[in-house]
């Protein structure tokens, strides 16, 4: 099954080198470097939706507290390995 974290966006790093724009996502606290390039609008502190390390869409905060809640409670975050 695919699965897609929401997490909140701590930074954006851009680099003239690299084409791609990603940044740091905090999950519950968990931090992990994030492609976002497919969400260009997206901000710092800004939730989005990440799948094998790349952002595929934002989501309101309200959205992303309660979709990452339930995957605690179901304990789909106990290794929580998103790349």
């Amino acid at each position: 099954m695919c699965l897609a974290i929401p997490g909140k966006i701590t930074t954006i790093t851009t680099d003239a080198d690299n084409p791609f724009r990603s940044g740091k996502v905090s999950f519950d606290g968990i931090v992990r470097e994030v492609n976002l390039s497919m969400v260009p609008d997206a901000a710092v502190g800004d939730y989005v939706l990440v799948h094998v390390g790349t952002a595929i869409s934002t989501v309101d905060e309200a959205e992303a507290q309660i979709t990452f809640n339930y995957l605690k409670q179901i304990g789909e975050l106990d290794d929580l390995d998103l790349q």
